[in-house]
């Protein structure tokens, strides 16, 4: 060894620790890769990206591959500096090389390469999937015996040896969307596909229109009544029913069929109203929207009328307030918007319809109302005070002050709402 230049090792100990920044860069690039934008990659036909999601269906291999050159290196360069360290300042010159050394391999070829690995994933990753590709299947075998003695060990020690594949989950789905929407100019997309995620939370008791606001028709009101209520029905489906909901519902009106006979026949008799109606399509309470959403494609229906377990109509739901859910309101609709029903004061303080809707009051102001016993503000006031109220009671919840302004047909119809400091 005395006879190999001083050059030539120091030439050797250059080439250790760039051996080693590229182990150690390359580990860390090859497994901070977004798997996601990995297959993406790989599906577009980069063949870096193919190679590092191939090197990744095996980290256990790819980690014992990188472990084993990482360390050869290392230990090679630090018998190369003792023996420098040696030759220029004989035993002191161990403890020297030792201490430099250490600095050298922690600033050059630990955190240095890391960082940058760290910052710039994709492309270490995929330049650094070509060269251990290639000299993974030339030392296939090293790595295979070592691989051998440590699942020995493994078991002797009482380890699984499953690599448990890694499924995202529905809150790490909505931190991917939501930051996917941080970098798009365009809101209404990431949020569209919140609302999906959503769906299999939301029920179709948290976007139906509430019984007492169903819009039908009663067969035995009189004719003019009828021809008034058809000529500004504000959907093209309404229900039909005989003496009220609760005694005897006929069907679901299609109100352009109706008025297709009246043209054919000359004729409208509320015979005719009767043969332009279809079956009442029941939806039963808790239906998921998800659900619900597949229920309507399969069956070929647009509205259905949600019940209770006893039968009794709860609301009405049509595929448009689901649709709705996922993509917001229409423009067509005719349904007051949350906007609507929210009037803000001057003192910051807000003017509240009782009918406004839990879900998306919690959505405009970030508040976290109960929605679990109520869907509605004046559900919920109602459910807090186990009364119905008086004009100007006051109550608190959840950190608002609530004064009751209008209370009509045993329901408040507003409310002055002023959060409270914390």
């Amino acid at each position: 060894m005395d006879s190999i230049p001083l050059s030539t090792l120091f030439i050797t100990l250059v080439i250790c620790l760039i051996l080693s920044a590229y182990f150690s860069g390359s580990e860390t690039g090859l497994l901070s890769l977004n798997k996601y934008r990995l297959r993406f990659l790989a599906e577009q036909g980069n063949k870096g990206a193919q190679k590092a999601e191939k090197l990744l269906e095996k980290p256990d291999t790819l980690l014992s591959f990188i472990l084993i050159f990482n360390n050869l290196v290392n230990i090679s360069a630090s018998a190369i500096a003792t023996m420098i360290g040696m030759r220029l300042y004989g035993d002191a010159g161990v403890a020297i090389a030792t201490g430099l050394l250490t600095f050298a391999m922690l600033v050059f070829s630990e955190i240095f390469p890391k960082t940058v690995a760290a910052m710039h994933p994709e492309k270490v990753g995929l330049f650094s999937s070509h060269i251990l590709s290639l000299l993974l299947k030339v030392f296939y075998p090293l790595v295979w015996l070592m691989n051998i003695f440590t699942k020995t060990l493994m078991r002797m020690v009482g380890l699984k040896l499953d690599m448990q594949k890694q499924v995202i989950s529905r809150e790490e789905l909505r931190s991917i969307v939501s930051e996917a929407g941080e970098a798009t100019p365009d809101e209404q997309h990431p949020q569209m596909l919140l609302s999906i995620l959503d769906m299999e939370t939301v029920t179709v008791d948290d976007i139906m229109v509430p019984r007492n606001e169903i819009a039908g028709i009663d067969i035995d009101d009189d004719w003019k009544a009828i021809m008034r209520q058809l000529n500004h029905a504000p959907h093209n489906r309404i229900v039909l029913y005989k003496g009220s909901l609760d005694e005897q519902v006929l069907g679901i009106l299609r109100v352009r069929e109706a008025f297709r006979l009246l043209l054919e026949k000359n004729e409208f008799t509320k015979e005719t109203l009767l043969r332009a109606v279809d079956e009442v399509y029941f939806i039963p309470e808790g239906t998921p929207l998800k659900t619900q959403l597949a229920n309507f494609r399969t069956k070929k229906e647009r509205i259905g009328l949600v019940v209770d377990e006893y039968g009794d109509i709860k609301g009405l739901v049509t595929l448009e307030d689901i649709l709705e859910e996922i993509v917001g309101d229409f423009t067509t609709s005719t349904a007051p918007t949350i906007e609507q029903e929210v009037v803000q004061q001057s003192d910051g303080s807000m003017i509240i319809e009782g009918s406004a809707n839990l879900r998306d009051l919690n959505k405009m102001f970030g508040w976290e109302l109960d929605t679990e016993d109520a869907r509605t503000f004046n559900g919920l006031i109602l459910e807090h005070l186990e009364d119905i109220p008086d004009e100007g009671t006051v109550c608190e919840i959840n950190g608002l002050r609530i004064t009751i302004l209008e209370v009509s047909d045993n329901m408040i119809k507003q409310a002055k709402v002023e959060k409270l400091a914390s």
